[in-house]
C-alpha cells in the first residue's frame, strides 16, 4: 500500500465506492453552503422589510395611500404583502355591503393565505439543510465501513501485516466521515438557526393581523353606524 496520506492521495487511492461517497458528500455539502448562504440573505432582507413597514404603519400613515404606494411595486413580499391582501379584500368587501363580521372574517382569511405563501417562501431550501444534516454522517459512516473492510480483506492476502501497511486503507476510509461529518454540521446549526428565524417572523406577521385586524373591525363598525 501507498504511504501517501495527503487528502488528494487518500483520495485517489481509495476505491470507486468510497470515492463516490466523498464525492456525493462533497456535493451535498456545496449545495448546503449555497443553500445557507441564500436564506441568510432571504431572511435577512425579510426582516428588514418588516421593520421599514412597521415603523412606516404605526407611524399613523393613511392606509389607501400606504395601500397605493405598496401596491405599485414590481414585487411585494413579507408584512406589506399581507397587509396589501387584507386591505384589498376588506375594501371589496365593504363595496359589497358585507356585514362587520363577514368583513372582518374575509379580511383575516385573505392576510392568513398570504401570509402563509410568505412562511412558505421562507422556509424553502430548510427541508433540505433537515435532510443534509441527518443522512450525511451516515453517508460517511457507509464509506468508512466499506474502506476498512477493503483494507482488512486486503491486508489478509499478505503473508506478515504491519501497521504502516494498513494504515492508509484505514485512513482513507476515515475520511469520509469527516466529510460527513464536514457536511453535516453546518447543516444542521443553519436548519435551527433559520427554523428559528422563520418562526420568529410568522409570530411577528401573526401578531400584525391581530392587530391589523382590529383596526379594520373598528374601521367597518364605525362605517356601519354612519349607514
Amino acid at each position: 500500500m501507498s504511504s501517501d496520506l495527503t487528502f488528494i492521495g487518500l483520495f485517489l487511492q481509495a476505491s470507486f465506492i468510497v470515492q463516490l461517497v466523498m464525492l456525493l458528500l462533497l456535493s451535498v455539502s456545496v449545495a448546503s453552503w449555497t443553500f445557507i448562504f441564500q436564506r441568510s440573505k432571504a431572511l435577512n432582507a425579510a426582516r428588514t422589510e418588516m421593520r421599514q413597514f412597521e415603523d412606516k404603519f404605526w407611524s399613523g400613515a393613511d392606509l389607501n395611500k400606504l395601500y397605493q404606494e405598496l401596491s405599485s411595486r414590481a414585487q411585494l413580499t413579507g408584512m406589506g404583502s399581507i397587509f396589501c391582501a387584507g386591505f384589498k379584500e376588506f375594501v371589496r368587501l365593504r363595496k359589497s355591503n358585507t356585514p362587520t363580521n363577514g368583513v372582518v372574517d374575509g379580511t383575516y382569511r385573505a392576510m392568513r393565505v398570504s401570509m402563509s405563501r410568505q412562511v412558505e417562501e421562507l422556509e424553502s431550501r430548510l427541508p433540505f439543510l433537515a435532510t443534509a444534516g441527518s443522512i450525511s454522517p451516515y453517508i460517511g459512516l457507509f464509506g468508512t465501513v466499506w474502506g476498512i473492510m477493503n483494507a482488512f480483506i486486503a491486508l489478509g492476502e499478505v503473508q506478515q501485516a504491519t501497521l504502516a501497511m494498513v494504515a492508509p486503507g484505514i485512513a482513507e476510509a476515515l475520511i469520509a466521515t469527516a466529510i460527513g461529518l464536514f457536511a453535516a454540521i453546518p447543516a444542521v446549526i443553519a436548519y435551527n438557526r433559520f427554523s428559528h428565524q422563520v418562526e420568529k417572523l410568522e409570530n411577528s406577521y401573526g401578531n400584525f393581523m391581530e392587530e391589523f385586524s382590529a383596526i379594520l373591525h373598528r374601521q367597518a363598525a364605525a362605517q356601519a353606524q354612519q349607514v
